[in-house]
Parts: structure tokens; sequence; C-alpha cells
């Protein structure tokens, strides 16, 4: 039986029903979810709980997302991890704590981040938008990636790539927003909204993906381990954002997907509408679900599976298998 996300946003209560989930809500409907088929539950709305689901999600490995008033993400109910690894673990921390070992994954995360936002440039540059100044400068800024002498050095330079990445938006998307910069506490504007909701998906998709594995996902590389994170995800996050997020978010708005209609000017926040919350979920699925011709696997592959892929090859560098090379769009 194929595993899904599921994804709730009326309000209810969830619970265990002999061996099944039972999805409860205020309007009367009741459905029952069999537990094998359960990827991971993204809750948006206010849901109640009790220990004898938490212990049935947590023996299934069912990971749940959650997402406050304003569909910021606010936390996950990561379960027990069923598959460990100490000598793993010893990697992790190895690779972490020697600075060089530490300097060639940051690079590496944020050279496949960078060839992969290469690549929508050159997409929207050969389609009528004039982005050429963009690829040049963000090219003369990856130049010096290869000097950085430490994380820190490294952050740097990855952040004026996407300084000016951002910048390049104004012509790619179809929209009369004055969107120029980043803007994330609290996003000033439909676009930053857009990218930090989507981008947290993105973050919990790969923190799903994670789970699946032996790997811990506190140990990061590029990003500085964090006790209120799960940072490894943030890492690998990186590589995928420019292919889905980004490119979804160009998609659902240059064709009219979702609008300014869609969103409520608040006091300090601009909130989206429960409709366009669900409209977007629909569309990450099913971007999730499309699928490439893998070149060394030789076989089609999910994007959703193309993170849980990458978590194995920076398992193999860290056992010393095989050097990680982040994934970058071929097509």
């Amino acid at each position: 039986m194929m595993e899904q996300s599921y994804y709730i946003f009326s309000n209810g209560q969830l619970k265990r029903k002999d061996n099944t989930l039972q999805l409860c809500l205020e309007n009367g409907q009741d459905r029952d979810i069999p537990i094998e088929r359960v990827r991971d539950i993204y809750v948006f709305s206010e849901m109640t709980f009790n220990t004898k689901l938490i212990n049935f999600l947590s023996q299934n490995g069912v990971i749940v997302h959650f997402f406050n008033y304003y569909d910021f993400y606010a936390g996950s109910f990561y379960p027990r991890e069923r598959q460990v690894s100490g000598s793993l673990l010893i990697k992790q921390v190895e690779h972490y704590t020697d600075p060089q070992k530490r300097l060639i994954l940051a690079k590496e995360f944020v050279s496949g981040a960078y060839e992969n936002i290469y690549r929508n440039l050159r997409y929207y540059n050969g389609r009528g938008k004039d982005v050429s100044g963009t690829i040049e400068e963000i090219s003369a800024l990856y130049s010096h990636v290869k000097y950085c002498q430490n994380v820190q050095e490294l952050m740097g330079v990855e952040g004026n790539i996407h300084k000016s990445y951002y910048a390049a938006w104004q012509k790619i998307i179809d929209v009369d927003i004055n969107f120029e910069r980043r803007e994330k506490r609290p996003p000033n504007n439909m676009i930053n909204t857009l990218i930090s909701f989507i981008n947290s998906i993105i973050y919990t998709k790969v923190l799903t993906e994670i789970y699946k594995t032996q790997i811990n996902p506190t140990i990061s590389y590029l990003h500085e381990p964090s006790t209120k994170r799960f940072s490894l995800s943030l890492d690998i996050a990186e590589i995928f954002k420019p292919l889905i997020a980004d490119r979804l978010i160009f998609s659902l708005l240059n064709k009219r997907i979702v609008t300014e209609k869609d969103f409520d000017h608040e006091v300090e926040y601009i909130r989206m509408k429960d409709t366009v919350a669900k409209k977007i979920m629909v569309a990450v699925d099913d971007y999730l679900q499309k699928t490439i011709k893998h070149k060394t696997l030789n076989r089609d592959v999910s994007y959703q599976h193309l993170m849980r892929l990458e978590v194995y090859k920076l398992i193999k560098h860290l056992t010393g298998i095989e050097e990680y090379k982040a994934f970058r769009i071929w097509w």
C-alpha cells in the first residue's frame, strides 16, 4: 500500500480506532485512515490528541507537522527513532567537529543550491525574462566559494547569491508587486508569505525522509546545529528549494492560481486564507509526485524520493563509501 501525506484543515479530533487512525471533525464527518498508508500528517487546525494516539503514531513511525493560525511552521512530533546507528552518529559528529570535513559538505550544499538557482534563471532567461545580469552576478559570487576558509564566510557568499536571485524575481513573476528582497519575520507581502510557507513545507518533507533513515537530523554542516530545529533538514532543503518551492511559486503566481485576493492583510502579518493553504498543499503534493528518469538509477524517480536518495548519498559520504555530490537539476 502506497504511503501518502495527510493534511488536516478542519477542527476536530484525531484518535486511534483499533489499528487505524480515525479523524473525527466538528462537522460530524468521520474518516478512517489505515495507518500503513500514512507517510506523515500536517495539522493546520485545532486538533485534539490523546496519549493512546501518540503511542500509536510512535509505534508506526508517523511524524506530525504542526502549523499555527498564520500557517507558520510551529514544530513536529518526531517519534522515537526506530533506525539508529551509533557508528553513523560518530561519523556525523566527526564531520561536524573537523572544520575541513564540515567545510567540504557545507560547500557542496551551497554548490548544489547555486546550480539549481542558476538553472531556474537560465530557464526563464530563455523564455523572454531578461535575467542575464543576475546570472552573471551570481556566477561571479559563486566563484568565491572555493576560496572560503570557514562556514561563516561561506554563509556570507550564499546569502549574497540569494539576495541577487530574489531581486530577479520581480522580472520572473508576472505580478505587479514590489518584491525586492526576502523578509521573514514577519513576511511583508504575498510573495514573502508564499516563500516562508512553501520553504517550511520543503523542510518538513525532508525531515520525514530523514526519519526513514539512520541519520541524525540535529547534526548539520552548513547551518549551525540548534536545540530548536532539525538543522540537517535545513541543509538538505537548500538544494530542493529552487527545484520545488521556487518553481512552484513562479507557477502559482504566473498562472494566477494564487492571487492577492487569497490573502488577508492583518496588523503585522499577511495571512493566507484557509482556501489557499489547501490549494497550495494540493499543488505541492502534485509536484512531489512528478517523476524524472534518474541518470544513475536508470528508472523513474519522484521528486519526493529524490530527497530520500539525497540522505542516502550523505550517509555514503559520512561512512567513506562515496564522496557526496549534491543533487543538481540536469534537465
